[in-house]
């Protein structure tokens, strides 16, 4: 039978205290409020500190949420998955550095990237209600290097591609959509890859202080969709206080 998914691309924003007043621990009654009212069946988590994922595993209990931090001890920023663990089945989860050895734990391409290592995490899914298996990725790319962001993107869109299953990719990847690394993902005509997002105009707000916001979190997919129905959370401040800087972007794919 058909059964319609909801899924969500989700920057938590790294714990910074200079956030002041959005410091994470202060944000963490508005995160689990618009998770509740959303409700998604599948959310891809970016800046998931050990803090952060420690924290979330305690507080979704509904959820399955897989992905390792980005470091060379596994202990740092993750990029997850968290979906309904009473209506999917897995397969398999791991988690790949974006790299020229994606198995090495803190392996970098280089180039003009970051100081910081990219990941992406991906899992194999079944709903239990549906019988198609489909491929999840959530990754989050450099936010320095355009290289290091192509480079990101092609590795992701082959591993993809050999995976041979439908799929769903979310993230932060920190490019506007004119982007050439945006456009190697929606322009890849092997894969089909719809940018579900295509209609909602921007994605970074910057706790409100970003002028104009800015759109660079996506979700595309090969699965039957229409990019109509795809929005962006809407985040209005409580005496200051935000969800995250990154408003949370919801779509809608259908499996068979």
């Amino acid at each position: 039978m058909s059964v319609k998914l909801k899924i969500c691309t989700f920057n938590l924003r790294t714990p910074v205290k200079g956030d002041e007043i959005n410091y994470l621990p202060n944000r963490k009654g508005r995160i689990l409020e618009c998770i509740k009212k959303e409700n998604p069946d599948i959310i891809g988590f970016q800046e998931a500190a050990v803090y952060t994922a420690d924290w979330l595993r305690e507080e979704l209990t509904d959820y399955m949420i897989v992905g390792c931090g980005r470091g060379k001890t596994l202990n740092d920023e993750a990029s997850l998955i968290a979906y309904r663990k009473n209506a999917f089945e897995m397969i398999s989860a791991e988690t790949f550095w974006l790299s020229l050895a994606p198995s090495v734990p803190g392996s970098r391409f280089g180039a003009d990237q970051s100081s910081c290592p990219r990941v992406a995490t991906a899992a194999v899914l079944k709903h239990r209600e549906a019988d198609q298996w489909f491929l999840f990725v959530n990754t989050h790319l450099d936010h320095k290097g355009s290289a290091a962001r192509m480079y990101g993107a092609i590795q992701i869109l082959q591993y993809i591609d050999k995976k041979k299953l439908p799929f769903i990719l979310t993230g932060d990847l920190n490019a506007w959509p004119d982007a050439p690394e945006i456009k190697v993902i929606s322009e890849c005509e092997y894969l089909n890859a719809v940018d579900l997002t295509a209609t909602v105009p921007a994605t970074f707000h910057n706790y409100g202080r970003r002028d104009p916001y800015s759109k660079i979190d996506y979700i595309f997919s090969d699965l039957p969709a229409d990019p109509a129905e795809s929005y962006a959370v809407e985040d209005i401040p409580v005496e200051g206080l935000y969800i995250s800087d990154h408003f949370p972007v919801v779509s809608f794919v259908t499996i068979e």
